[in-house]
């Protein structure tokens, strides 16, 4: 039965993405003078309370009930060391040019998928991949004035990121969403709370700080339930390629808050790593009967 609201589901989406940007550049933005640890660990934080309050009341015992728990808490904890190193390299590099690295992770999921989950790469999926990239190599290209250890950062998690994506593939059919998101704040929550002590610092943020660091946890945390509400109305094949939005989202903030601009070669493989995205997503439309690649 096809969703009832798609135009509705991919509004949602898009806004969902723009806070997901917002989020980035404030991590950023607070990554000049705090520790990128303990600016995730108040992120993460704050996404668990407002789930907690929010949540808690309505969905109950389907927020903590799994059936592949091991899993669940894997992937939960991919995500959060992915957190840690998207931070470390927003610090050292544009959030526009970040932003594009880390949309590897789903061109590589098509490749990984295959030999993981039976499933068929072909063409398109090498071809995609291939161009991705190509698009890294031209943002990373040495003179480019890229920091090499802010690339080196944003790889690493792109292979966390991957494995995040990966997983949710695995558990999608068995376990609830919601159930998923909570696993995801908590273990943030127990990994950079038990971290937290060790870069905690020895002066008080500015109130502008204060109220970034607070609304790290309500970006992420009302960005995922957008998120999360955009795919129940509206089918993956038509939301996946809206997420290389978040592309023209983070590039104008990058330009408002921090006068960043990439130049026309970095340009270039920013337009290629989303394009192989997009590909890669409309691959999926296509009806199993019908595909060749």
């Amino acid at each position: 039965m096809p969703p009832a609201h798609p135009l509705r589901g991919a509004l949602l989406c898009l806004v969902a993405l723009a806070l997901f940007a917002c989020m980035d550049a404030t991590t950023k933005y607070l990554s000049q003078s705090h520790a990128v640890p303990l600016i995730v660990g108040v992120r993460y934080l704050g996404n668990f309370l407002l789930m907690v309050a929010l949540l808690g009341p309505t969905h109950g015992s389907r927020m903590v009930r799994t059936k592949r728990t091991r899993l669940v808490v894997l992937r939960a904890i991919c995500l959060a060391i992915g957190s840690l190193f998207i931070g470390l390299a927003l610090q050292r590099m544009p959030v526009a040019e970040t932003t594009a690295m880390t949309f590897l992770a789903p061109i590589l999921l098509v490749v990984v998928a295959g030999p993981v989950l039976g499933e068929r790469v072909g063409w398109i999926g090498w071809a995609a991949t291939l161009a991705g990239f190509a698009g890294v190599l031209l943002i990373a290209r040495p003179g480019g004035g890229m920091v090499t250890m802010g690339v080196v950062f944003a790889l690493i998690a792109v292979v966390m990121n991957l494995g995040y994506q990966l997983l949710s593939r695995v558990l999608a059919a068995s376990e609830n969403t919601f159930a998923l998101l909570f696993y995801t704040a908590l273990a943030g929550s127990v990994i950079y709370g038990i971290a937290m002590p060790w870069f905690i610092e020895d002066h008080a943020p500015s109130l502008l700080e204060a109220a970034l660091f607070l609304s790290l946890g309500i970006l992420g945390g009302t960005g995922h339930f957008l998120f999360t509400a955009a795919f129940r109305l509206a089918p993956a094949s038509l939301l996946a390629p809206l997420n290389y939005m978040q592309l023209l989202w983070a590039g104008l903030l990058g330009w408002l808050v921090f006068d960043d601009v990439p130049d026309a070669v970095s340009l270039l493989g920013m337009a290629m790593i989303a394009g192989s995205g997009v590909l890669v997503a409309l691959r999926t439309r296509m009806p199993p009967a019908k595909r060749t690649a």
